[in-house]
This record gives structure tokens, C-alpha cells and sequence, in this order.
């Protein structure tokens, strides 16, 4: 499943050109906000942090440091962790699972971490301080792939198509409980629903460590197992023909991409299309050789939601959930690659 030679020429300069676009976004993205703060000043006050340079933020107003660095950089990093994180499992999960409709929703991840945070809202637990209602999440989540595996497993083997239907089964008996719990919430039903349409509004550093620790988890884990996620591409048996242990790759893969979907949804919310739109593109620009469409998919996945997070804090006159714009930016746009696909397979 080598790339072709157009392909690893475009691989060789795509990744370090997304990489840099994503770190001019963000320091750009933190000069922008009702407190205008020029590229120069944002590095001053990066610089400042290192040991050594402290004297590098003399001279700034006192608030474009607690405004750069406390309010702004955290929120901005956590959404490029989170799109990389979410884009990185679309791909795993699109191969694990040998769907290209797959993404890091598929197995209900997703449904269970809204189930978790709407019932930690509703109930109003507070064992974590602010942090309590995305540890739920992340119970909820974590709790529901246990449920899929085991609800799809046959003789301790689970297919793909099994993965699939049980992950919808989940889901939609989640969905169910989730409309409940709205029903129930009276006063509560407010800030339950912008949580289920995804928002990174006041993250902080620690945010930023769990879905950045996730993420970098994740990718080390993908990164070891791409090439056998290439051979299991090509089919279990052939996969398996070729010495790869198919059902505990498959296994680990599947774990590990559903625990980095769950500490991202945990921190955001849902925010869709970024796992499902992304490997699709990055799939057509370097190949589908998992150890280039990988990285790509993790720098393109910072890039997008960094940049959607940006439109909705500091182009629109009001912020609106993140998840709303990567729905209109992402179906629409995903519905005309899906239907260029088909009309090239018609006419082949």
C-alpha cells in the first residue's frame, strides 16, 4: 500500500506546510478578540515563559499577557488538539472498521459522552469543580465502547459490520436517554444543549494536557500499528496470511482511537465532520498508507477546528457553538466530494 510517487512528493512538503499553517493560525488567532494584540507582541509573551527570557514581556501592557496567555492560547491549542485528535481516529476507525462513513462517532462514543455530561448537568454533581461534567463524559464514553465490544463480540471475535450495528444500536438507546434527561432538566435544558453542540469556551491549561496527552498517546499507538492497519485494509485474512495478529491490532486500535474520541468530545462537546471529512481529503493528497495519512490527518484536524474556532470567537458579531460551523462548513462540502465520487464511478 505504498503511496505513489506523486504521492510521497506531495507528502513530503504537505506535512510540514500544515504543521507551519497551524502554528502562524494560532499565534495570528491570539492576537484576535475585543483586545487586539499584534503576531510580535503574542511571541513576546511566549517568550517571556521560557527560563531565561522573562524580560522579553517588559514593555507590554499588563493585560496582553493574561489576555495571550490565560485566556486565549489555552482555548486555542486545546481546539487544535482536539481537531487533530478527532481527525486521527476518523482515519483509524475508517480503516479498522473498512467504512469510509466511519468516524470517531460510529461505535456511540459520542452518544455516551453526551449521556454522561447531560446526566452530570442534570444532577448537578460538582466532585471535580469545573472539570466534573467532562470526567463524566469521559465515564460515559468509555463505559458505552465497553458496551459495543461486548454486544458485538461472537465467540470473543467482533467484525466490523457487528462494531457498526452495535454502535448504533448504543447509540440510539443513549439518544433516548439523553431526550429524557432534556425533558427533566428543566432550567438545566439550556446549558445541556449547547454542551451537545460543542464549544470550547473557557478551556484552560489543563484542557490542554488532557487532550494533548491523549492525543500524542494516540498517535505513538497508531504510528507503531500503521502498517498493520495498511495490511488489515486489504482484508482479516489477508492481513492475517501475511503475519499480522489481526484481532488484537484490530482490538487495540479500536480502544485506543474510541479513548482519544472520548477525552476530545469530553473537553468539547461534539463537534462533527471533523473525523469524517478530513481523512477523506488527506486520504486523496498523500495516498492511504496510514504512516503519511496519520500525521496529515492530525496537523489538517488542528487546522480546521483551529480555524473554525477562530470564525465563531472573533469574526461573528456572536459566538456560536463550534460544533454548528464544522456542520455547515463540513455536510455540505462533504456531500459534494461523496457525490463527485460516485459520478466518477458512473462514468469510469
Amino acid at each position: 500500500m505504498k503511496p505513489s510517487a506523486a504521492h510521497r512528493l506531495d507528502a513530503r512538503w504537505l506535512l510540514p506546510a500544515l504543521l507551519l499553517l497551524v502554528l502562524t493560525l494560532a499565534v495570528v488567532a491570539s492576537g484576535l478578540g475585543f483586545i487586539a494584540v499584534s503576531p510580535g507582541q503574542v511571541l513576546r509573551v511566549v517568550a517571556a515563559r521560557l527560563p531565561g527570557l522573562e524580560e522579553m514581556a517588559r514593555g507590554l501592557d499588563q493585560l496582553v499577557p493574561h489576555v495571550v496567555w490565560e485566556v486565549r492560547l489555552p482555548r486555542i491549542l486545546t481546539a487544535a488538539a482536539v481537531g487533530a485528535g478527532l481527525a486521527m481516529s476518523g482515519a483509524v476507525f475508517q480503516g479498522i472498521l473498512q467504512n469510509p462513513l466511519a468516524d470517531p462517532y460510529t461505535l456511540g462514543v459520542s452518544s455516551g459522552a453526551a449521556f454522561g455530561a447531560s446526566l452530570c448537568l442534570l444532577l448537578g454533581l460538582d466532585f471535580w469543580g469545573a472539570y466534573s461534567v467532562c470526567l463524566m463524559a469521559f465515564l460515559g464514553a468509555s463505559l458505552t465502547l465497553l458496551a459495543v465490544i461486548w454486544l458485538s463480540s461472537v465467540d470473543g471475535q467482533a467484525s466490523p459490520h457487528n462494531l457498526i450495528l452495535s454502535g448504533v444500536i448504543v447509540a440510539a438507546i443513549l439518544s433516548a436517554g439523553i431526550g429524557l434527561i432534556k425533558y427533566l432538566a428543566d432550567e438545566q435544558v439550556a446549558v445541556i444543549i449547547f454542551w451537545l453542540m460543542g464549544s470550547l469556551v473557557s478551556k484552560g491549561w489543563l484542557d490542554l494536557g488532557l487532550t494533548l496527552g491523549a492525543g500524542l498517546l494516540g498517535l505513538v499507538v497508531f504510528m507503531y500499528h500503521a502498517r498493520d492497519l495498511n495490511l488489515l485494509c486489504l482484508g482479516a485474512r489477508a492481513a492475517a496470511s501475511l503475519g499480522v495478529q489481526t484481532k488484537r491490532v484490530r482490538l487495540t486500535l479500536l480502544i485506543t482511537a474510541s479513548l482519544v474520541s472520548a477525552v476530545c468530545v469530553a473537553v468539547s462537546g461534539i463537534i462533527g465532520f471533523v473525523g469524517l471529512l478530513i481523512p477523506h481529503l488527506m486520504r486523496a493528497l498523500v495516498g492511504p498508507d496510514h504512516r503519511l495519512l496519520l500525521p496529515a490527518s492530525a496537523c489538517a484536524g488542528a487546522l480546521l477546528l483551529l480555524g473554525a474556532d477562530t470564525i465563531t470567537r472573533a469574526a461573528l458579531p456572536h459566538e456560536v457553538p463550534i460544533g454548528v460551523l464544522t456542520a455547515i462548513i463540513g455536510g455540505p462540502f462533504f456531500c459534494y466530494v461523496f457525490r463527485r465520487r460516485q459520478m466518477g464511478r458512473v462514468h469510469a
